[in-house]
């Protein structure tokens, strides 16, 4: 069975039955419907919270793991009705942020390729390479790479190891030449 709409054009209620049977459907996409969410146009504030709550009861680990997936969604979606200041939004995307790195270190996963992070969003919409999915190493990607402060920067390990490598040398050297000197 398939929706066969937008998940963005139902009504309240309509998400209801389309929640509770979401099993049957072969086309629900559980990230289409968080978006959906936001953008339906359809729903007051209210429905929205309900829906909201009602589909992290439904789908809890998803709703979780969207942080790490597409945070703006996430970030949309937990601020729902709230009136934030400057120092509350910072202190929510640290928050998604300290949560990132706690699902990656506890789902053991080495690479950071997901969702929102995968793809080139340079903010023009006439580029080329809009969409396309990308290594977080290639140069061409615009947005940056989901990273964070406790990360070891390799290039930095590198110096580190041919400096002391030349300071082996170095020392080496000038014990062989103070026991040429006796």
């Amino acid at each position: 069975m398939k929706i066969n709409r937008r998940l963005n054009t139902l009504t309240y209620s309509e998400y209801g039955s389309v929640l509770s049977q979401h099993q049957k459907y072969t086309d629900f996409n559980t990230l289409g419907l968080f978006r959906s969410i936001i953008e339906n146009e359809k729903l007051n504030l209210t429905q929205k919270i309900d829906l909201r709550n009602l589909a992290e009861a439904v789908f809890g680990k998803t709703f979780e793991f969207l942080q790490l997936k597409d945070p703006a969604t996430y970030f949309a979606l937990t601020t729902l009705g709230e009136q934030l200041t400057v120092a509350d939004t910072a202190q929510r995307w640290t928050d998604i942020r300290v949560n990132q790195q706690i699902i990656l270190r506890d789902k053991k996963l080495r690479h950071r390729n997901f969702g929102t992070y995968s793809r080139h969003n340079c903010g023009y919409d006439d580029c080329p390479l809009k969409g396309v999915m990308l290594r977080q190493t290639d140069s061409t990607r615009a947005v940056r790479p989901m990273s964070f402060c406790a990360d070891k920067n390799r290039h930095t390990i590198r110096l580190k190891a041919v400096a002391r490598k030349q300071d082996r040398k170095f020392f080496r050297q000038s014990v062989s030449s103070q026991a040429d000197d006796e």
